[in-house]
């Protein structure tokens, strides 16, 4: 484990442009099509890269034929892998140029860990310090290190060893990582330090950051741009944490009727808070309509009027009768302050425009003072509006589910963002390659209902081919919102899925099913052959709920990863809380990516145990897959010392030798656990 490196070239600075994931998507690319060419030469590429995700729809083979005739005088020349991702770099910033430097989703989520330039902003990384400073000063473990100098890379080396990361999500999403889990020593050993790093970037996934480009490897590296692009994501995850209806029941003042309160919930969060700004600056007499967090508020004019409406006590008209936009910036951050916003930005960082920073200070007034009111008469829209526990629950697990494919389209509410069919279609084509046909597809925006229809159709009858249970369903019913249905076919994309990542972790299944019962069978066999005494009748079976099974069970595929002296013997409400917590946690560090809630395994949510059953299954199999040329401990204990395909003789399908799984299927559920399995699955796709 410790061993791996990554993929190397010889240009520090052409290797510092990429991730490791996209220098193993890219190098295999390469290597695909200089094997399958006699001599792959500069005419040769435009094609390739054509058919890349990253320039799907942006810019055309011609165009990018162009591009390289501008660079590349000869056409015959044959290419190297330098020359390779030197010619990739040339065509994407003639892509970035083309869309005006945006690379697709306007939400942050979906941005912050997908930029072209690597250049960090040192006010941004300022101010992240600063947060990190201010929340964790007091934390046992991390205090010794603290502050730190946001003028070193201090802050970059602190990270590399995974604890402030998983520490800086639990105060994002409190209680998201069970911090018995964490390995906190002043030295870890590189097994600790990448468990430590998986943990992280798996609960990073769980609480729905954007982590596609990203692997554990990279910020071992303390790669900068990619450091501050994840914590930007956690941090603003904490500061919008408010902008829903469940947390602030209040942001129905914001709306005048039931559709309005649907189109809000549908919103991402930033631009909820736009939504709010507006709000009371339209009631404090602000004329101008503010859309972002860069151009409109460069000016600080908005913020003046802004936090004179929220805070009358402290109004003054000093900020506003001030012409020059850097003293007026100051004023507004004194104001600020007097309502206990941390000074995370400066007055230079306002009048540049900075949206990341901009958006943060907007959302620190907000936690501070949003100046909403409970209108009883709007009670009604947060009655009709609230989701019972059970399905808020799986609304969340397969919205951060979805988001964890890498799919192009950020998803903040599954129930408003799926009703046009286009999302469902593209974790179609992630889950099931190939089988969205893009030519009947119809790309939002859609104001045409009967085109989301036509998308929802295509839906419904991918899978009836992919043996979905969808009698009596229709388009229609998805396009009005069944929520019901939605969960339903969600819950099977994801079941298909999993089962299909086991299926074809094994070459020689010869098309025969994994079903559930396989699963369960072989989580019983594996405890039984760690020596432990727990099974389970079922995955409704109410013993599952005291945790012990999933503890002996991740026990048995990895005796080290489970520390006995933490656990309780789950009797109790409270025990079973802290078995759950820790077993969610414990997977995660092993490798699995999941996105259940501690709750699903105290009430036995059946569909949530056969996941959990089902990820631990692949990452034990996977380990026995890469290490198939030596023969395996698990393969001996079961006396099959020539294949260890005795794990699964059981599951009725045939011996014979393993194939790696594929990196589509990687980049599905197991990314974060192997940094060398990290692979960009719809760039490798092409390969």
């Amino acid at each position: 484990m410790s061993s791996y490196v990554g993929v190397l070239v010889s240009d520090p600075w052409l290797q510092s442009q990429f991730t490791q994931v996209e220098l193993r998507t890219l190098k295999s690319k390469f290597v695909s099509n200089k094997t399958q060419l006699e001599r792959f030469t500069v005419g040769d590429l435009p094609p390739v890269f054509a058919k890349l995700k990253a320039f799907n729809g942006t810019i055309d083979e011609d165009e990018i034929k162009s591009v390289l005739d501008k660079s590349y005088s000869n056409a015959d020349e044959e290419v190297d892998f330098e020359t390779f991702l030197r010619a990739y770099l040339s065509v994407q910033a003639r892509g970035v140029e083309k869309t005006g430097g945006s690379k697709g989703s306007s939400s942050f989520l979906k941005t912050s860990t997908t930029t072209v330039h690597h250049a960090i902003n040192e006010s941004e990384k300022a101010s992240y310090v600063s947060h990190v400073n201010n929340y964790l000063r007091d934390d046992p473990f991390l205090k010794s290190y603290l502050p730190i100098d946001p003028a070193t890379n201090a802050f970059f080396d602190l990270v590399k060893d995974g604890v402030l990361l998983c520490k800086l999500i639990n105060v994002a999403v409190p209680g998201t990582i069970d911090e018995r889990a964490i390995n906190t020593k002043k030295t870890l050993n590189p097994w600790e330090r990448n468990e430590n790093l998986t943990l992280g970037l798996n609960s990073a996934k769980a609480i729905g950051c954007t982590v596609v480009n990203i692997g554990t490897q990279d910020i071992a590296e303390g790669r900068p741009y990619l450091v501050l692009g994840l914590i930007s994501q956690i941090i603003k995850i904490q500061l919008l944490a408010d902008l829903n209806f469940t947390k602030t029941p209040s942001l129905f003042q914001l709306v005048d009727d039931t559709q309005d309160a649907e189109e809000l919930m549908g919103l991402a969060p930033e631009k909820v808070l736009l939504k709010w700004m507006n709000f009371h600056l339209k009631k404090a007499g602000y004329e101008k309509q503010v859309t972002n967090f860069s151009t409109d508020v460069k000016d600080g004019e908005a913020y003046a009027y802004l936090l004179n409406a929220l805070a009358p006590e402290h109004s003054t008209h000093v900020a506003l009768d001030t012409k020059d936009p850097t003293e007026r910036a100051k004023k507004v951050l004194e104001q600020a302050e007097k309502l206990d916003c941390k000074r995370y930005l400066s007055p230079k960082d306002i009048v540049d425009g900075s949206a990341n920073l901009n958006l943060v200070f907007v959302a620190q007034i907000f936690q501070n003072r949003n100046g909403l009111t409970v209108d009883s008469s709007k009670t009604s829209f947060a009655e009709m509006m609230t989701d019972d526990v059970e399905t808020s629950r799986e609304e969340r697990c397969f919205r951060l589910w979805i988001n964890s494919l890498g799919t192009a389209t950020y998803v903040n509410n599954v129930f408003e963002d799926l009703r046009n069919g286009w999302v469902l279609l593209e974790v179609l084509d992630k889950v099931s390659p190939g089988s969205v046909n893009w030519k009947h597809a119809n790309k939002p925006p859609i104001k045409m209902p009967f085109k989301k229809v036509e998308n929802c159709n295509e839906v419904v009858k991918i899978g009836k081919e992919l043996r979905f249970s969808l009698v009596n369903v229709a388009g229609n019913d998805i396009v009005q919102g069944n929520k019901k249905l939605l969960l339903a076919l969600l819950w099977q994309l994801m079941r298909y899925t999993m089962l299909q990542l086991l299926k074809n972790l094994r070459s020689h299944s010869q098309g025969k099913e994994i079903t559930d019962a396989d699963i369960l069978n072989w989580a019983n066999r594996k405890v039984k052959r760690g020596g432990r005494t727990s099974q389970a009748e079922s995955f409704r079976d109410k013993n599952l709920s005291s945790g012990m099974f999933f503890l002996e069970l991740l026990s048995a595929v990895e005796p080290r990863v489970v520390n006995w002296s933490l656990v309780t013997n789950g009797e109790t409400e409270e025990d079973k809380k802290l078995n759950a917590t820790y077993i969610i946690s414990v997977a995660r560090k092993l490798g699995c990516s999941i996105f259940l809630l501690p709750e699903d395994i105290i009430e036995v949510n059946q569909k949530m145990m056969l996941i959990l059953a089902a990820s631990i299954m692949y990452w034990s199999l996977q380990q026995q897959s890469d290490t198939e040329s030596n023969v395996s401990e698990d393969a001996t204990d079961e006396g099959d010392a020539s294949s260890v395909a005795g794990e699964i003789t059981n599951m009725s399908i045939d011996g014979g030798s393993e194939s790696s799984p594929t990196s589509q299927d990687q980049e599905l559920l197991t990314k974060a656990g192997k940094d060398e399995d990290e692979v960009d699955g719809e760039n490798n796709k092409d390969a």
